[in-house]
Order: structure tokens, then sequence, then C-alpha cells
């Protein structure tokens, strides 16, 4: 019985080291490579600033006449049914061939009056377009719409007494 007792013994110290060593082992970490670059790749590509406007509205002034420098003299934002309607568009910029256009507008949307100039220009100007109605405007708020090259740039309101 001894016998068999040192092989029990012998065959449990056996099991204890193989645990122990199994337990003792260190993990290896997996090693990480890098991938090589084939190639290297191509910059983002830049793309251009936009180009300033060529043709800027600056400002709109209404009045009943222009003097000889195409400027409103006495400016108004109120007339009579009887008065003609003067936009003078002072602009800036260098253009060729560009449009500009002036929309009178009434109060319930409907189109009064529409005219378009074409300007050629290097520097500021002034511009006038004029709105008259053989028979009086009908009292109420309208606004003009001052467009270049197809783009509200400016709106300004005015009242018909």
């Amino acid at each position: 019985m001894l016998i068999r007792n040192r092989t029990h013994y012998a065959v449990a110290a056996a099991l204890v080291a193989a645990l122990a060593l199994a337990g003792c082992k260190k993990k290896e970490e997996p090693v990480v490579v890098a991938p090589t670059p084939t190639e290297t790749p191509a910059p983002a590509p830049v793309e251009p600033a936009p180009a300033p406007a060529a043709l800027s509205v600056v400002s709109v002034t209404l009045g009943t006449a222009a003097g000889p420098d195409k400027k409103i003299a006495a400016p108004t934002t109120s007339f009579k049914p009887t008065d003609k309607i003067v936009a003078s568009v002072a602009t800036d910029g260098t253009a060729t061939n560009a449009e500009v256009a002036a929309k009178l507008v009434y109060q319930d949307g409907q189109t009064a009056g529409e005219e378009k100039q074409t300007l050629n220009t290097t520097g500021a100007e002034t511009t006038n377009f004029q709105f008259a109605k053989a028979s009086p405007w009908p009292a109420g708020k309208y606004k003009v719409e001052i467009s270049a090259n197809g783009a509200v740039a400016n709106t300004t309101e005015l009242e018909v007494k």
C-alpha cells in the first residue's frame, strides 16, 4: 500500500508542477509590423480661391430727379402718385457687359416697372433707372430691387402717398 501512495504522490506532484509551469509561462505580445508604404499618397488638390465679384452695388438712392452727375439731389422714399421714381445706383468694380437691372414691385408682388442696362466699367460709377407712369401710381408700399448679373444685390423700400 505504501508503493501505491507513493505513486499517487508522484503523479499529484507531477500535475502540480505542470500546472505551475503552465501558469508561470509568460504570454507573448503579438508583434505589429507597420505596413511599408508602396506609394506616397498624392497631396489633396488645392482649390483656387474664389474670384472677387467683378461688380458690386455700393448703394441705392431714390428721388424724383438726378443731377448731371447722376446723383439724387433730394433723396426721398416718399412719393406722390404723379412723381417719376428715379433709382440712382452706385456701383464699383471692373466689369465688361455686366447686366444691372432695377425692378419696381408693388406691395402685392406685382411688377410695376422693370429696366435693364449693360455696364462696362473700371471703377466707381453711378447708373440711373427711371420709373414713370402715364396714370398716377396707386398709393401703397413699393420696393426697388437692384440686381447685378442676375443676383439681387439691394432692395430699397418706398411709399406712394
